[in-house]
């Protein structure tokens, strides 16, 4: 029996304090397969003393977790690597099974997880204070940087298992405890698979808790719980600022990480490598079926090389393969359930009636929608300020380099973005004109890596992912200063 039909045995409830039980809840939750629908499993959902268990859990374990040697974080860490070697084959099952990931992008998320986990282990090692010169005789100045406590992550459903990775792994490592709230379409791959991955990799009972639940009984008390000294969201801007607020005015202040929505311009300049530019726009806006934060949600091209881009990018999307995302060369696979299916219907719709010129569309099947270009369409048009999460793309007309530049400033996101050109100079001098966190010259916008920083700017979110910069997110200051000798007071 494979490891997707073993499920209902396996993942059935909560994982709190090192042991797999039932939620209390009194609700089930139901996961099913995006692309046939088949039932995946079933699952007892988290009351709010589930939830509370597991964050007191996680309190209760911290602190001897935090004492151990780095070395000890460090191998767990390690551990943890050999068991997603062990077990390629099954997560990648697993990712396209509930996540509706082609098979392609699944390898390519296992991909994301290890080395995430990787660059995780070397981090123990990685926390230093600081000794600070101070005019006061006789005093020394120590400034000491230790582990939060306990972290509460709360990840997506379209990179599942690497957005909750991302924060689980370094959490760990440097001496926090978890507990991770996953996307109600991927109870598994967003959370329990990981418990039982950290679980086999030999992670201390309690240290990592996941807890899956209705967001009317435990979404707002996952952030107002007083155990979390930190709260990791990714996901809409909307929810996203509700988690916010919710950290700032709840009884207990908590930091926060906030990756929210994104309108990612891929920006084509007239001196571009035409094959170059539409290759890595077609595989920047149809990844995953255009569902991720950093999608080329808009393809901004000048005008000078406009037509030419526009034929070859229609031509090269309409010989995309479309269909289940199991087999190998499938590159378009279903979107992620009824409600995102309907919006993008919606889009669709309301461009058509307002006259946008559609030069590609073929009806779907299930939730499996084939690419939809639409041409020359208004930046301040809906088609192009929404955040899309579906296989459409927006081809918008730049009169010029410094149009371009303003088209793709205009938008109230700012996480991702990507320029083509074969002057690297400008595109260095375009890059940094790009409202944004990232950009990526002669590349797709999606770029993670795990020892380079990650974030956004504007409505696309607060604070910073991977290496020094989740170190520095997930970890406090401490000054501690030692008077070696009396110290003359003024009175």
């Amino acid at each position: 029996m494979s490891a997707i039909n073993q499920a209902q045995n396996n993942y059935t409830g909560q994982y709190i304090a090192g042991q797999w039980r039932p939620g209390r809840a009194g609700t089930t939750l139901q996961d099913h397969n995006p692309y046939n629908q088949k039932l995946l499993t079933e699952i007892a959902c988290a009351s709010r003393d589930d939830l509370d268990d597991a964050y007191r859990s996680a309190a209760a374990v911290q602190r001897d977790w935090e004492r151990l040697m780095p070395g000890e974080r460090a191998a767990v860490m390690y551990r943890a690597v050999d068991v997603l070697d062990r077990r390629h084959s099954e997560i990648v099952d697993w990712l396209i099974a509930e996540s509706g990931s082609t098979r392609m992008k699944a390898e390519m998320e296992w991909d994301g997880v290890r080395a995430c986990t990787l660059a995780a282990a070397t981090m123990p090692a990685r926390i230093a204070g600081r000794i600070l010169p101070i005019d006061v005789p006789g005093k020394e100045s120590r400034v000491y940087r230790r582990p939060l406590g306990v972290i509460g992550v709360i990840s997506p459903w379209n990179f599942p298992m690497h957005l909750s990775n991302r924060t689980i792994a370094p959490a760990l490592a440097i001496g926090n405890s978890v507990v991770v709230k996953p996307a109600d379409d991927t109870p598994i791959t967003g959370g329990l698979l990981l418990a039982s991955i950290y679980e086999e990799a030999g992670l201390p009972p309690g240290l990592l808790n996941a807890v899956v639940g209705e967001v009317s009984e435990i979404g707002d008390a996952f952030t107002l719980h007083p155990i979390p000294k930190f709260i990791s969201f990714t996901g809409s801007t909307r929810v996203g600022r509700h988690i916010g607020e919710l950290a700032m005015t709840g009884p207990m202040l908590k930091r926060v990480a906030l990756e929210l929505g994104g309108n990612a311009p891929c920006v084509v300049l007239d001196d571009a490598n035409l094959d170059r530019a539409v290759s890595g726009a077609i595989v920047g806006r149809f990844l995953h079926q255009g569902q991720i934060c950093m999608s080329s949600n808009r393809i901004i091209i000048e005008n000078g090389l406009y037509d030419r881009f526009v034929d070859a990018f229609v031509e090269r999307a309409r010989k995309l393969k479309v269909g289940d995302p199991n087999e190998a060369d499938t590159v378009i696979g279903p979107l992620i359930n009824e409600k995102q299916f309907k919006a993008a219907l919606k889009h669709i719709e309301k461009a058509r009636t307002i006259g946008t010129r559609q030069l590609l569309g073929e009806e779907p099947s299930g939730l499996v929608l084939p690419p939809q270009v639409f041409a020359d369409v208004a930046n301040d048009s809906d088609l192009a300020q929404t955040e899309l999460f579906s296989p459409i793309a927006p081809l918008i007309r730049a009169r010029d380099e410094a149009d371009a530049l303003r088209i793709a400033n205009q938008t109230e996101f700012g996480l991702s973005s990507s320029v083509f050109t074969e002057d690297t100079a400008r595109g260095l001098r375009f890059a940094q004109g790009i409202e944004a966190g990232m950009t990526h010259i002669n590349d797709i916008s999606p770029n993670d890596d795990p020892n380079t920083m990650f974030g956004g700017e504007k409505n696309s979110g607060l604070g910073r992912f991977n290496s020094d910069w989740i170190i520095q997110e997930l970890t406090t200051d401490h000054w501690i200063s030692v008077q070696h000798e009396p110290r003359a007071y003024p009175f």
